[in-house]
């Protein structure tokens, strides 16, 4: 195993392989948006946070956006693929193994602790919720990219209701 890979797999680990007591004490930069967050979760899937993943290289998880597919044409964290909410496609899963680190995000959590609650009742045994998810991610400045995989500052915010959490003044809000 490459020295990365290793790593990789101890930082998943170390952020991860918390108790449900400490992954609430997990925050977004903003108060407002971290009550949201907290309201709509169950805290039923492990959490990491957007810091945890920017680190992590790309190719040590497998990254699913559990938004539907218009709002991941507009925007989505780089290396991720499209699993959707409404028809999710438990068949990207196929050549996946078991335990194979998965990382679910969607606009603030919500919809992606539910796949990942599927994910983790098919057998997999490392799937974790992104919390706060593409909202905080570009909200903290990190980097989306669009289906063509061009950088880009268009983020779907789901609707004009759901979109006044995308925080971050250089984003344009799209839905």
């Amino acid at each position: 195993m490459k020295l990365s890979a290793v790593l990789s797999w101890l930082i998943f680990w170390s952020a991860c392989s918390m108790n449900g007591q400490s992954q609430t004490n997990m925050h977004c930069q903003n108060p407002a948006f971290d009550k949201e967050v907290r309201d709509w979760l169950s805290f039923t899937v492990p959490l990491m946070d957007v810091q945890t993943l920017e680190a992590m290289p790309r190719d040590s998880i497998v990254l699913l956006d559990a938004r539907e597919p218009e709002e991941f044409a507009i925007s989505h964290i780089p290396g991720a693929k499209c699993i959707g909410y409404k028809d999710w496609d438990k068949a990207l899963l196929q050549n996946i193994p078991k335990e194979k680190p998965i990382v679910v995000y969607c606009s603030i959590g919500y919809r992606s602790e539910k796949i990942a609650e599927k994910i983790t009742r098919l057998g997999y045994t490392q799937v974790k919720n992104l919390y706060g998810s593409i909202f905080e991610w570009v909200n903290q400045g990190f980097p989306v990219e669009d289906e063509s995989h061009h950088v880009t500052q268009s983020v779907h915010g789901f609707n004009e209701k759901w979109s006044k959490w995308i925080l971050n003044p250089a984003i344009k809000k799209v839905w």
